[in-house]
């Protein structure tokens, strides 16, 4: 079987999805040429849009489901900007990718992804933390991300590189994604050895599972209301000056005390005659409560949209990766680590190990997982299986007394006990000597 049918078996492509997109591929030489001449870039340069308003979130959906991400795209990048968008959304990803990562699959490919480079390994040489943060942000946030793998000379792998997904096209009437580049509509091709492309919004319009409408929302409705608290603050800073004058007081000296009164500035003082009097006029300043109310309620959303929950967060320990847990639902977390997984198993580690091995390799090659059990939990279930163990011993022991056999096969299934070579989980070593080692956890 060629490589292509088995990627599409991979990736589960439909028999009706076409085979061949409109334009050069992108390793063209033509293409190649252009992006040798820009310095290597394949992205245009990005549009970037300060102020944005809801009507043109209004339009960014429209243009959306005609499959034009640009404008959903730049708001999603324009909300990077947000402290509780930024700081929740890099809990979740990036947190989530240096949690500890599991490799299934044949031994030798599972060798070869864990091989240490000094303090890397080559999986993070290929698919460099930062990268793949970016992308699991943009799935989450879009529904749907891009990414390119970059040969790099003098190894024999590539590197992950995030594209922005504001140049990302999809024709209904083809059924295909396209990436504007500078080179032109390139037809993206998942798991050919060169794209990669992250759809946990599902596979038909998975911008409407994207999180970027009702942030956007938020986002749009919060700037204005900081915007107006800090016009209305502003205006309110410097408190009227009043200045009384005696009922005696004729225009001249009214006119000339108001003049020192405009003059006022810092450690001004006045001596004022017997029946004048100064004066400050200051607000109560309630009035930038409706601001602030706007500005929580926001951030509420926010905090829901993204975390499953409201949290605080407080810029320390809800930034670290110990802390992911407590911060971000834990279905979330799961939801994210199992959609990015999906994608680097389907699309980043085939091609490598095809090109290394053999297509015929790519029925056993590795297969990542992010551990994302809290260390309370990996503490329970180490104590489970201690009890596991003496409670087999024991059931051993009395059965013998009866001419019983214990099923142990039956109860390490039952109790999810990992069996070395067990690769279809039933909890019977299987006849392959290839299969991998016990789900070896790489820190």
């Amino acid at each position: 079987m060629a490589f292509s049918d088995l990627v599409a078996a991979l990736l589960g492509v439909s028999a009706y999805a076409p085979r061949k997109g409109y334009g050069p591929e992108i390793d063209d030489r033509s293409v190649e040429r252009i992006r040798e001449t820009l310095g290597g870039n394949l992205a245009l340069q990005p549009t970037t849009q300060i102020r944005w308003y809801l009507a043109e979130l209004e339009s960014a959906q429209f243009q959306a489901d005609a499959g034009d991400m640009m404008p959903a795209a730049q708001l999603w990048r324009a909300m990077r900007r947000d402290g509780v968008i930024t700081g929740l959304m890099g809990t979740l990803t990036s947190g989530l990718v240096r949690l500890p990562k599991k490799f299934y699959g044949s031994a030798e490919t599972v060798s070869a992804l864990k091989a240490r480079n000094g303090s890397r390994s080559v999986f993070d040489d290929m698919c460099p933390p930062s990268e793949l943060a970016l992308l699991a942000a943009d799935g989450k946030a879009l529904g749907v991300a891009v990414a390119e793998l970059v040969p790099v000379a003098g190894r024999d792998f590539p590197v992950l590189v995030r594209l922005e997904p504001e140049f990302l096209r999809y024709r209904w009437i083809e059924n295909r994604w396209y990436y504007n580049s500078v080179a032109g509509l390139l037809p993206i091709e998942p798991g050919d050895g060169r794209w990669v492309l992250h759809t946990p919004g599902g596979r038909i319009a998975p911008w409407l599972a994207g999180l970027w409408p009702a942030l956007g929302r938020s986002f749009i409705n919060k700037e204005h209301a900081l915007l107006h608290r800090s016009n209305y603050s502003a205006k309110l800073a410097n408190p009227a000056r009043v200045a009384y004058a005696p009922q005696g007081a004729d225009e001249k000296e009214r006119d000339r005390f108001f003049k020192r009164l405009m003059a006022w500035g810092i450690n001004t003082v006045f001596a004022l005659p017997p029946g004048w009097e100064v004066k400050l006029l200051e607000s109560k300043g309630e009035g930038t409560k409706i601001f602030q109310e706007e500005i929580d309620t926001c951030d509420r959303e926010i905090a829901i949209s993204i975390a499953g929950q409201v949290v605080t967060v407080d810029g320390g320990a809800g930034f670290q990766n110990s802390d992911i847990h407590r911060t971000i639902r834990s279905d979330i977390v799961k939801d994210v680590a199992d959609q990015l997984a999906y994608t680097v198993n389907t699309q980043v580690v085939p091609p490598y190990v095809g090109k290394r091995w053999g297509s015929s390799a790519i029925a056993e090659a590795a297969c990542l997982e992010w551990d994302i059990s809290r260390p309370k939990d990996l503490k329970a279930e180490a104590e489970s299986l201690g009890s596991a163990a003496e409670a087999i011993d024991s059931l051993r022991d009395v059965l013998a007394k009866y001419g019983r056999e214990l099923d142990v096969d039956e109860l390490t299934t039952r109790f999810a006990i990992p069996i070395k070579n067990d690769i279809d989980g039933d909890g019977v070593p299987d006849a392959s000597g290839e299969a991998s080692p016990e789900g070896a956890v790489l820190q």
